[in-house]
């Protein structure tokens, strides 16, 4: 899941093809890259100190779960981006999701890639999703998305918010080991970031050590945990 945006300024692209060899994403989000997609949100205000985790990827029978009484311990509310055919095999999960207060968004019905995607499938995908999600948050699988695509998904559905992120966890990297994912991102966060896990079972190795280390070292420095509202 790298996300390079598609329509960067060329002075900025011998880093890129640097970053390309070295890395496969950003932990933190570049300002300049924000600057692209000013349509879509990548933080929250920084004024108090709080963090908006968001999960992607689910629900999952397991590792939702886990996730959920991992936030218990804190009063923590997030945000849980789900894909819709993952909401059709895990009924029950996705109650448990939402009867427990946290914000649900919409993460397409096949976790597709807007890139990849005629803009008319793209938005099909994310209306059809909408029917078993029903929520006014998108996040794009991978963050990729096109500028036309955002323009057709205002149009079509005027309330829907496009959500992106400030910190990406990198749960879902296998070549991290567990014991360094947080590591890697704590000095990064400040107040207002939109924090990216996944609550997936490729990611779960990683989310499952970070998660906790995470949530208790920023509340040790009084942070809160809330999630983006609708």
């Amino acid at each position: 899941m790298s996300f390079i945006a598609p329509h960067y300024h060329k002075a900025k692209q011998h880093s890129i093809i640097r970053f390309l060899k070295r890395d496969r994403y950003w932990i933190k989000t570049p300002g300049w890259l924000k600057k692209l997609y000013p349509g879509c949100i990548w933080d929250m205000p920084k004024e108090e100190k709080i963090l908006y985790l968001s999960f992607d990827d689910g629900p999952h029978p397991t590792i939702t779960p886990f996730v959920l009484n991992e936030l218990s311990k804190y009063q923590a509310s997030a945000s849980f981006f789900c894909i819709g055919d993952n909401v059709l095999k895990h009924p029950a999960t996705f109650e448990l999701l939402k009867q427990s207060g946290h914000t649900i968004g919409n993460h397409t019905q096949q976790h597709i890639n807007g890139w990849k995607s005629s803009d008319k499938y793209y938005i099909e995908n994310i209306i059809k999703a909408n029917e078993s999600i029903q929520s006014t948050l998108f996040r794009p699988p991978y963050g990729r998305i096109k500028k036309s695509q955002i323009k057709l998904l205002k149009q079509e559905m005027p309330g829907m918010k496009i959500i992106m992120w400030n910190i990406l966890a990198g749960d879902w990297d296998a070549e991290i080991a567990p014991e360094i994912c947080f590591e890697r991102m704590k000095n990064k966060i400040k107040s207002g970031d939109i924090i990216v896990f996944h609550d997936s079972e490729k990611a779960a190795p990683r989310m499952q050590v970070a998660l906790p280390q995470l949530l208790a070292h920023f509340s040790t420095l009084g942070y809160q945990f809330k999630k983006i509202k609708e």
